[in-house]
């Protein structure tokens, strides 16, 4: 954990230094992604999903999702975009900007709270098929942080962009009421 937490803060700390305000020379912005993901560290550690009578035929359910911070820092997450599926097939999509940005404390975790009106890109029926199967593979994560925020307050702005997270244990809820 400790050779993890290094290499992170020293990606991040190469980051910082080395971004300029400069447009001519921009940071890439998948940089800090590739690295989450060549390292194997999930930034969702579980996801939950709510079915309703209406997901029939709106094709639309609400989900939250539990963010993990391996760093010694804090991080404020601002806004996410992602699709999610299973065996290579979308299932889901949503880009979500939080009125009450995520803080996610120094190697904790924090709830992102529901965000409601996420499409079943295959419709609902289709969708059902994957809920025996308990996890969602994250197959595009794109998010934008805050990095060395204070209780949510102030920070670096990151882009991360392009993570992907294979099975990540997922509940999904049917409220069929």
């Amino acid at each position: 954990m400790m050779l993890l937490q290094s290499c992170l803060f020293a990606l991040l700390a190469a980051l910082l230094i080395g971004a300029s305000p400069n447009p001519a020379s921009p940071t890439p912005q998948n940089l800090l992604g590739e690295v989450i993901d060549a390292l194997g560290i999930g930034l969702v550690t579980h996801i939950d999903v709510a079915l309703t009578l209406d997901t029939l035929t709106n094709n639309l359910v609400t989900v939250d999702f539990e963010a993990q911070n391996p760093l010694a820092f804090e991080l404020t997450i601002d806004s996410v975009s992602t699709t999610g599926g299973l065996n290579g097939t979308v299932y889901t999509s949503f880009e979500h900007k939080f009125a009450r940005p995520v803080v996610v404390p120094p190697f904790g975790q924090a709830n992102s709270g529901n965000i409601t009106n996420v499409l079943l890109t295959q419709g609902a029926t289709a969708s059902l098929a994957i809920i025996p199967f308990g996890v969602l593979d994250l197959i595009n994560v794109d998010v934008n942080v805050r990095a060395l925020s204070i209780f949510g307050i102030g920070g670096v702005p990151l882009v991360i962009s392009g993570l992907h997270q294979a099975s990540v244990p997922t509940t999904y809820n049917l409220d069929l009421s």
